[in-house]
C-alpha cells in the first residue's frame, strides 16, 4: 500500500515538472490556401464595319433632282458613280451610248500597257512621251500614234475584253474619238485602275493614275468638281451628226467626305461646250454629295 502511494506521487510530480517546463500547446486549425478573387469579364462584341446603303427613296429623290436640273437644258446625260471601297453606286441615263471623244485616250494607254506587260517589257521612252502628251494635254497626234501602236480598233477591242468592258465599240479606221461607250463601261475601266484584281499591273495602274492626276489645269474640269485630289480625263467634240452640238465627257477618281469615288459622266447634244461642262459638273457634284451623305449617315 505504501509502495503504491509513493509510486502515484512520483508520477504526479513528474507530470508537474513536464508541464511547468513546457510551452502550452494551442490548437491551430489547418490553413486553407487563399486565392485572389477574380471577376469574369465578357469580351466586348466586335463591331463589324457597316456597309453604307442608299435606299430606294434616296435614289428616287436623287433621280428627281437630276431631272429637274436637266429639264430645259439641251442634250442628254448619263452618269455612273461608284464608291471604291464599298461598291455603293448610282446610275442615271444608263441607256445612253455616245462617242468617247478624248476620254478614250485613257483606254488606249491602258491597252498599250497591257501589250507591253504581255511582252514582259517596260514602255519605251517614246511610248512614255506619247502617253504623257495624250493624257496630260490631250494631244490628238500622240493618241493617233498610240492607236496605231496597239493595233487600232482590233487592239483596243482585245484590251477591253481583258479589262472586262462590255459596251465599248472602237471607232473605225483611225477614228479613235468615234469609239462609243457607256458610263457603266467607263466605271469598269476606272475599276481596272483601282482594283488589286485588275489585269493591269500595280505599276501600270499607278502610272496611268499619275498621268490623270497631272492634266493641264485648263483641262481639269468635270469630275474634279465633285471632290479633291482628282485624277481625271475629259473629252469634248462638236459632232456633225448632231448638227454641231457638243459631246462633253468626263471620267475620273476623286475624294469626298473621306471616300474615294469613281465617276463617269457622258453628255451629248449640248448647245455649247460650256453648257456641256456645266451639266457634267453639276451632275458629278450632286451624285457624289448624295452618296457621301449615305456613307456618313448609315
Amino acid at each position: 500500500m505504501r509502495r503504491a502511494v509513493l509510486l502515484a506521487c512520483a508520477v504526479l510530480a513528474a507530470t508537474a515538472i513536464l508541464v511547468a517546463g513546457s510551452t502550452a500547446f494551442v490548437y491551430e486549425p489547418p490553413r486553407v490556401p487563399t486565392t485572389t478573387a477574380t471577376t469574369a469579364t465578357t469580351p466586348a462584341p466586335r463591331r463589324h464595319p457597316t456597309t453604307p446603303t442608299f435606299t430606294r427613296p434616296q435614289r428616287e429623290e436623287l433621280t428627281r433632282a437630276l431631272r429637274r436640273y436637266l429639264d430645259g437644258r439641251s442634250g442628254d446625260l448619263s452618269i455612273s458613280v461608284r464608291e471604291a471601297s464599298t461598291g455603293l453606286s448610282y446610275s442615271y441615263g444608263e441607256s445612253l451610248r455616245t462617242a468617247t471623244a478624248s476620254i478614250v485616250k485613257v483606254d488606249i494607254v491602258m491597252a498599250l500597257l497591257l501589250r507591253a506587260q504581255h511582252e514582259r517589257r517596260a514602255l519605251t521612252s517614246m511610248e512614255k512621251a506619247l502617253a504623257e502628251r495624250a493624257i496630260k494635254v490631250s494631244d490628238n497626234d500622240a493618241a493617233s500614234e498610240l492607236w496605231r501602236s496597239i493595233g487600232g480598233a482590233h487592239g483596243l477591242a482585245s484590251a477591253n475584253r481583258t479589262l472586262g468592258l462590255r459596251d465599248t465599240e472602237p471607232g473605225p479606221g483611225g477614228s479613235w474619238g468615234s469609239t462609243t461607250t457607256s458610263a457603266a463601261d467607263q466605271i469598269r475601266l476606272l475599276t481596272a485602275l483601282t482594283s488589286a484584281g485588275s489585269p493591269l499591273s500595280s505599276a501600270g495602274r499607278r502610272y496611268v493614275r499619275h498621268l490623270m492626276g497631272d492634266v493641264a489645269p485648263e483641262q481639269a474640269w468635270g469630275v474634279s468638281a465633285a471632290g479633291t485630289g482628282a485624277e481625271v480625263k475629259n473629252g469634248w467634240l462638236p459632232r456633225e451628226r448632231h448638227g454641231g452640238a457638243w459631246t462633253v465627257n468626263s471620267i475620273g477618281i476623286v475624294r469626298a467626305a473621306g471616300r474615294t469615288f469613281l465617276i463617269a459622266a457622258l453628255s451629248e447634244r449640248g448647245a455649247t461646250m460650256r453648257d456641256g461642262v456645266e451639266t457634267v459638273e453639276h451632275a458629278c457634284k450632286t451624285v457624289a454629295a448624295a452618296l457621301a451623305r449615305a456613307s456618313i449617315e448609315t
